[in-house]
């Protein structure tokens, strides 16, 4: 079991090797983690922002899985291969545009 954990580990640390777009959602993160301390972020607003990162990142991870899973059984092109990659992406950029209006909703009236 405790395996497991490293297994996980060597999971978060080779998509964020790989993958461009969670290195850009990490830099994101640190960036509203930041300015939550700046801000004085509650502990709810906390709780908030903690989960719409760790959605974000967690669909960007779930996606590359997907995304390598479809292009290990299908390499060639196929219109279900592309759906299915294009719903999974889907799936990230809804948390995302959530994410931007969280930190909007918590930040812009702190910021004026």
């Amino acid at each position: 079991r405790v395996n497991s954990f490293g297994f996980a580990f060597r999971g978060i640390w080779a998509a964020i090797k790989k993958e461009h777009n969670l290195r850009i959602h990490l830099i994101a993160a640190v960036a509203v983690t930041i300015a939550g301390v700046v801000y004085r972020l509650n502990g709810l607003e906390w709780c908030l922002v903690v989960f719409v990162s760790a959605l974000v990142i967690s669909l960007e991870m779930i996606n590359t899985a997907l995304e390598n899973i479809v292009d290990l059984i299908s390499p060639e092109y196929q219109v279900k291969a592309e759906f299915i990659k294009d719903v999974a992406a889907g799936a990230v950029l809804v948390a995302a545009i959530a994410a931007i209006i969280v930190g909007l909703l918590i930040f812009l009236p702190k910021i004026l």
